[in-house]
């Protein structure tokens, strides 16, 4: 069990102690999309949904979602951020609306789950936002795009 760092002596789970580790800049980018169809992607283009500006309160949605990272994953640890974005796209091609959150924070422990979450809380509330209008979305390819800061040095992905 002593390579597993989120278990104690007697194999039970554990928030890992982070009070050694040194403070670095870190900033983690997190990408994810919800696939629509036509009449949905012009309904929130247009401003056309009847709840309301689709992509800013998705906006607010995720940000929100990257502040409460620590209260919704276990072992989490409750980071002080120090900035969330997320911007959108409107991939007409393929009829989604893609998200990328970039969070960032000066501490012992990485920003990849407030990044992740962002992206996750922001897809879900367009699909909450548009579920009156098409409830067959598809909410996919939420993934860690990079990560720099800590020990363990910066991640990039190679492919999306």
């Amino acid at each position: 069990m002593s390579d597993f760092t989120h278990f104690n002596e007697s194999g039970r789970a554990r928030m890992v102690d982070v009070s050694e580790k040194d403070e670095t800049t870190r900033i983690a980018v997190a990408f994810g999309r919800v696939l629509v169809n036509r009449e949905t992607f012009d309904l929130i283009r247009s401003g056309g949904i009847k709840k309301g500006d689709v992509l800013t309160t998705a906006q607010i949605g995720g940000i929100m979602g990257a502040k409460r990272t620590a209260d919704i994953i276990p072992m989490c640890h409750n980071i002080a951020l120090s900035g969330v974005d997320i911007d959108f796209t409107l991939n007409e091609a393929e009829l989604a609306v893609e998200i990328t959150a970039t969070a960032k924070c000066t501490g012992q422990t990485g920003v990849e789950m407030e990044a992740l979450t962002a992206v996750s809380v922001a897809a879900l509330t367009v699909y909450d936002m548009c579920k009156a209008v098409q409830r067959d979305m598809v909410i996919d390819r939420i993934c860690l795009l990079k990560k720099s800061g800590g020990k363990s040095g910066d991640f990039v992905r190679e492919e999306l």
